[in-house]
């Protein structure tokens, strides 16, 4: 084989060559890499269906009851339901001296109220329902549920009683109000009104004037229905908790656990159809 033979090959091979080369296994890993954290980039931007979105607001009703009733009968304040403080805080203004469940149930009220401007205004200003709004909210939630329990876990007991005022007792019922908040306002996010996940007054009104109560295919009957049941659900594991010897502790990592099922529910939630 003459050199003029083999130079015109190795113009060829040189010509047909990439002109980067071929990419190596780190190239390929890191263009692997970038592909998922577009996907994932993707699905988190998403906004998440409506679609049987009621099931997790129905489950947050457990949560409440669980909350609830073990914070009622433990620090003798309702950390959701502030129909029930807004009494207690009317009884302590006439008699103020009687007793100190006002200042609790006005601490509630307060978190409450200051916990739906947050996170209202959190979901209006960064897209109502967007998946990683959703779930920043549900694990914030989450945390303020954790501080509450390592608060009760390793404070001083003698604090929580209902006739002691202590920082131990006000941050943890403050924290735990604020959070309470936030499912109300996701049931506002994903317009399902009537579930609030707090109240059942307007709940039992609603279905007990449905003109279709006992027709056999009825949504929001079923809805009404299932609310009363899962928060009386949680009212008993709540007090169960409250009577053993773990107490409010073992409602609060309870609940903790509870909203960590929420909030994974919401990572893997399907996307809306114009998302898809």
């Amino acid at each position: 084989m003459n050199s003029n033979t083999q130079n015109h090959r190795d113009r060829r091979t040189d010509e047909e060559s990439p002109l980067l080369g071929r990419p190596g296994p780190a190239s390929a890993k890191h263009g692997h890499a970038a592909g998922l954290g577009t996907k994932l980039k993707k699905h988190f931007a998403a906004d998440v269906t409506k679609d049987w979105a009621d099931l997790v607001l129905l489950f947050c009703y457990v949560i409440t009851g669980l909350l609830d009733s073990s914070a009622v009968f433990i620090w003798g304040s309702f950390v959701s339901m502030q129909t029930g403080n807004t009494v207690y805080l009317g009884l302590g203004l006439v008699a103020p001296s009687e007793g100190i469940r006002w200042i609790k149930a006005l601490t509630s009220i307060a978190s409450f109220c200051v916990g739906s401007f947050f996170f209202a205004r959190f979901h209006r200003l960064l897209s109502p329902r967007k998946r990683w709004v959703l779930v920043a909210s549900y694990t914030l939630q989450l945390l303020l549920i954790v501080l509450a329990a390592l608060v009760v876990t390793y404070g001083r007991n003698e604090f929580d009683g209902e006739d002691h005022l202590h920082w131990q007792v006000l941050v943890p019922l403050a924290a735990v109000a604020f959070q309470s908040s936030g499912q109300a306002v996701t049931s506002r996010v994903l317009q399902y009104g009537g579930l609030t996940t707090v109240v059942l007054t307007s709940n039992y009104c609603d279905l007990f004037s449905d003109p279709k109560l006992i027709a056999a295919s009825n949504v929001e009957r079923n809805r009404r229905v299932a609310a009363p049941i899962l928060l009386l659900i949680g009212a008993m594991l709540g007090g169960f908790w409250a009577h053993s010897s773990v107490g409010l502790a073992g409602a609060l990592w309870t609940a903790a656990a509870l909203k960590a099922t929420a909030v994974l529910a919401w990572i893997f939630w399907s996307a809306d159809s114009d998302d898809a």
